[in-house]
């Protein structure tokens, strides 16, 4: 759904519990998300080409991520103060992000994939962290079919927010990491949300997307993903968004054990 079709009723099933108020914004206060969207997808795009200097990646990244709240906090239902947010996250706020799974899925025995230790999200040289979880499906012969189901994976929002960026023109020989990739700015959180290795996408920047939405099916997609010795599955990553707006890893662990599922 496009972002102009759903401003008179962004706040209508972000949270099952949280408002039952709706958006009204007026022509002139309707803000450019299209244009945010735009600009994070150069500026992401610019550091895995590395053609943009961290420091300069870091100042690009700030201002946008400044703008997003501006245009977000200038809606009523954004406005939250502690209190209010912490009852929605309360009440079954996050979706599990792999349809017809559980937390039994997620790589590891508690989670223990997650490494935050050296990342970078503005320096593509920086290698050896994983501060994301790997959550895996039943696909013995690696086509991308769930071995369970006879179909493809649903990928689906963890939680409710604007589509960003996506990748879709991965092809294997690429050694770009990420594969397929979907970022998704949550404003209740105020953070980023990564969904890599994906086979299909099924939205587009500046979609708003609702948490427990399809956006996309599980794929083998990325340098690594793609190798043989790599079981397939989601590569899920949340980046809180700090004062000065730049990103600081956190694990979503905690979080994908209490969501809701979906069959």
């Amino acid at each position: 759904m496009r972002w102009i079709g759903v401003l008179s009723a962004l706040w209508i099933g972000l949270s099952n519990s949280a408002s039952s108020q709706t958006v009204a914004w007026a022509g002139s206060d309707i803000p450019p998300v299209d244009s945010m969207c735009y600009q994070f997808q150069r500026l992401y795009t610019q550091i895995r080409e590395e053609s943009v200097l961290p420091d300069s990646a870091r100042k690009f990244f700030s201002d946008i991520m400044f703008g997003l709240r501006g245009k977000f906090r200038t809606a009523e239902p954004f406005r939250l103060d502690s209190t209010r947010r912490d009852s929605i996250l309360r009440t079954a706020y996050f979706s599990f992000p792999l349809r017809n799974y559980s937390p039994d899925a997620i790589g590891g025995s508690h989670g223990e994939g997650y490494r935050a230790r050296g990342f970078d999200l503005f320096d593509y040289n920086v290698r050896g962290s994983h501060p994301a979880q790997d959550i895996f499906i039943s696909d013995r012969n690696q086509d991308c079919i769930d071995d369970n189901t006879d179909r493809p994976a649903d990928v689906l929002a963890m939680t409710s927010g604007v589509v960003l960026a996506i990748e879709t023109a991965w092809t294997p020989g690429q050694e770009y990491r990420g594969g397929n990739w979907i970022w998704i700015y949550d404003p209740i959180l105020d953070g980023l949300w990564y969904y890599a290795h994906n086979n299909a996408i099924v939205v587009r920047p500046g979609d708003w997307v609702q948490s427990g939405q399809k956006i996309s099916e599980v794929g083998r997609t990325g340098f690594n993903a793609y190798a043989t010795r790599s079981p397939t599955h989601l590569h899920i990553m949340y980046l809180q968004l700090q004062a000065d707006g730049l990103p600081q890893p956190q694990n979503p662990y905690a979080w994908l054990l209490t969501a809701r599922n979906f069959n």
